[in-house]
């Protein structure tokens, strides 16, 4: 099959591998990946806390200018704005200092940590042997703003493998998008590979074969 990528950014597994037996080479540890932090989020953060100290100062303000509808109406849109922005500063601030991965491998399974301030428990796990394949895909248009965005699945059915497979390009969108009943079961292993990700696909499908050989199907460019 021809290859249209360069060698740098091809999996680390050939593509449509089929499964072959891991042996005693199986890593125990834990594989995460994590997002690293952003100017995007420092950013994010600098916003609520300034909009969070603006609604503070409404609050005093409408203290201040005493009884009347215009205080009440400060004293409203303040309040309102200390518990939404405080929230956000909150969920940002947290997020931050709990660095939680994104994506995690260890020999049980496929694992979607719970995003913060969910409880670690919350999280969600795969177990190999319902993996039944791996895809790369990549969606979007090169030379716009967003540009191009890899991902990674892991299928639990074989139906969504042979899908993968066999259908067209756009078709596979779908296994990328939320509400499309065809793909459902796909939605929870379906990880958008960000740019901050201190792991990239191909190392990724790598950790994920050293813990279990299942095929590998590279849809990014064919």
């Amino acid at each position: 099959m021809e290859r249209q990528r360069n060698e740098a950014d091809a999996p680390e597994e050939p593509a449509d591998a089929e499964p072959r037996d891991a042996g005693r080479d199986v890593p125990a540890e834990v594989f995460a990946v994590r997002d690293r932090v952003t100017w995007r989020a420092v950013w994010r953060l600098t916003a609520f806390l300034i909009l969070f100290v603006a609604s503070i100062g409404f609050v005093t303000g409408g203290v201040i200018r005493g009884a009347g509808v215009g205080s009440v109406a400060f004293m409203v849109i303040g309040v309102a704005g200390f518990l939404l922005f405080g929230a956000g500063l909150a969920v940002s601030l947290g997020g931050l200092v709990a660095r939680r991965p994104v994506l995690e491998l260890n020999v049980s399974g496929v694992r979607r940590p719970a995003r913060w301030p969910l409880p670690r428990r919350a999280g969600r796990v795969l177990p190999w042997d319902e993996v039944a394949a791996i895809t790369a895909l990549r969606r979007g248009v090169p030379g716009t703003r967003r540009g191009e965005q890899d991902y990674v699945v892991f299928l639990p059915t074989p139906e969504l493998a042979e899908m993968a497979r066999t259908s067209d390009r756009p078709v596979l969108v779908a296994l990328t998008m939320r509400d499309v009943p065809a793909t459902a079961a796909a939605v929870p292993w379906c990880f958008a590979v960000g740019p901050g990700w201190d792991a990239k696909l191909p190392k990724i499908v790598k950790e994920a074969r050293r813990r279990r050989r299942v095929p590998v199907i590279d849809r990014r460019n064919r």
